[in-house]
């Protein structure tokens, strides 16, 4: 099973067409991230503690269904690739409307970030186990770093 998180979607996330928007997908896949990170004991404040944090390339979302105001929706994350020293990694998100519906899918491509230099960085001893329990995706990859 993935990790899933079910949400009350509020007022702020729809536009005068009524229906979600396009942005507040992306916004609500971000928390699915850092509660999924939260549970694999590598909180916001593990983060501060090592001075990384979390860093996207590219974020592509695909839209499916309509999610309308008021309902509530479901989202979860799958690991789609890492690299092998857990630098870089892909996650996928499936966003549910209330009827359980596919209403997005959501790619990132991140890697940590070490906030005092800048640069890319390798996490901590402490979070070398963080996507150990993620579920992967059926094309999930190994990414290979340039050298």
């Amino acid at each position: 099973m993935s990790f899933q998180v079910t949400f009350a979607t509020k007022w702020s996330d729809f536009d005068p067409n009524r229906h979600m928007r396009h942005t507040a997908y992306n916004e609500y896949a971000a928390e699915v991230r850092v509660r999924y990170f939260s549970e694999q004991n590598f909180s916001i404040q593990e983060f501060t503690k090592h001075n990384i944090g979390p860093i996207l390339f590219t974020e592509e979302t695909s839209f499916r269904k309509e999610i309308h105001l008021g309902e509530n929706i479901s989202v979860n994350m799958k690991l789609s690739g890492l690299s092998a020293n857990n630098e870089r990694w892909k996650i996928t998100h499936e966003v549910f409307n209330e009827a359980g519906k596919l209403s997005a899918i959501i790619k990132v491509y991140g890697a940590w970030i070490d906030l005092t230099k800048r640069k890319l960085t390798t996490p901590p001893e402490e979070a070398n186990n963080l996507f150990l329990n993620t579920v992967k995706t059926d094309d999930f990859e190994i990414i290979k770093l340039k050298k």
